[in-house]
């Protein structure tokens, strides 16, 4: 096994240069054509790197996602594989940040760790493998959704429908800065909460108002109290906004919550409190919307066989890993939550993720394929 990390150490150039290409295709969450540019770039590059089945599958809001299968006919349940091609760079940026390779083997770039590496692991693992004749006759999926760093409320559903049958998820996002794998994350659930009051003159009428911010405010000190920042629960008023005029008492006003949870239990507390939430200023109404969620990746019986698997098969090609908890989520969120051994963060090493300075280590491209070329070769399912 110590033999792979060797070979792909000589596709190293190759991974930089697939890694290139795919951070020249801009991708921003919101600009759907340009998504879709790189989906049918990825699609091709499936069908070359000897993909049996390749599928762009149609969206409308976002864009197109991407499921390529190998062995799709073989035998056991596949090892399913997910990365996402959208990204937080608005569409322009590239321009003023082109694609740079520093003297320390530091390639920068927007997008480059979150998550086009983990992507250029994860085909290339598979292209070396059957490169060296050496693919094994297991069903391995891949599947690139592009709604990731907006909630993946698109792709959910099919997210855990792919999951579902698999035995193990593989997620390509990048590991902690220190290169540890993510084998706890917290659950992340946000909501708006609208406060719908009655406007008047601030001047002749106030008492015939019934004031939507002062309303707000009360409830946003409601909202404070279900922290519990020691146990691991965050829960964050993050934007306020109100009122029509200075002197019009304000018939709107509307809060954004951020929250964080280490378990399921606490993320349903949480969002059964705030979701109750009542008026406590008579003839106000409450509009309660949950914008999105991802439950908690468990530090379970699960999580803790699944690393240990991993831990073995990286030993055994000579790589060292270890694993740690962060605190934003993923897809491995609902993966994880399902039952699913997942593996997440083992995508490629770098810093700075949604920052001016992200980059990928390139040395860390041929390891980590090594180890994924390492878990599709070796990986043993439970029961």
């Amino acid at each position: 096994m110590t033999e792979l990390l060797d070979f792909f150490k000589t596709r190293k150039q190759a991974m930089v240069d697939l890694l290139t290409e795919m951070v020249n295709y801009e991708s921003f969450s919101h600009a759907k054509a340009d998504v879709d540019k790189l989906a049918q770039f990825m699609a091709t590059t499936c069908r070359e790197f000897g993909a049996d089945s390749v599928e762009v599958l149609p969206q409308t809001k976002v864009g197109d996602f991407v499921l390529a299968k190998w062995n799709p006919d073989a035998a056991g349940k596949p090892i399913l594989m997910m990365g996402h091609l959208d990204t937080v760079w608005k569409i322009g940026t590239l321009a003023d940040r082109p694609v740079t390779i520093n003297e320390d083997g530091i390639l920068f770039g927007p997008g480059a760790v979150d998550m086009k590496g983990g992507n250029t692991i994860a085909l290339s693992a598979i292209k070396g493998l059957v490169d060296r004749n050496a693919l094994p006759e297991r069903p391995i999926w891949v599947f690139f959704n592009t709604d990731e760093e907006i909630g993946s409320k698109a792709s959910k559903s099919m997210i855990e429908s792919l999951a579902q049958d698999a035995g193990l998820v593989i997620v390509m996002e990048p590991p902690t800065p220190d290169g540890a794998l993510k084998t706890r994350r917290k659950g992340v659930a946000s909501y708006r909460v609208r406060v719908h009051g009655r406007s008047s003159h601030a001047g002749n009428a106030p008492e015939e108002g019934l004031n939507a911010i002062i309303e707000l405010a009360r409830q946003a000190l409601e909202v404070n109290k279900l922290n519990n920042l020691r146990g691991g629960t965050s829960v964050s008023v993050t934007m306020i906004d109100g009122g029509s005029a200075g002197n019009v008492i304000p018939e709107q006003a509307s809060m954004y919550i951020d929250t964080r949870t280490i378990t399921k239990m606490e993320s349903d507390r949480v969002a059964k409190a705030i979701t109750n939430l009542q008026p406590q200023m008579p003839g106000i109404k409450l509009e309660i919307e949950a914008v999105h969620s991802r439950p908690p990746m468990e530090y379970d019986d699960i999580m803790q066989a699944t690393f240990a698997q991993c831990k073995k098969i990286a030993e055994n090609i000579g790589i060292t890993v270890r694993e740690d908890s962060v605190g934003g989520g993923s897809d491995g969120n609902f993966t994880a939550a399902m039952g699913i051994p997942t593996l997440d963060g083992i995508g490629a090493h770098g810093d700075g993720l949604h920052a001016l300075h992200e980059q990928v280590i390139i040395n860390s491209l041929p390891e980590r394929a090594a180890l994924i070329a390492g878990i599709l070769l070796d990986w043993e399912f439970e029961g």
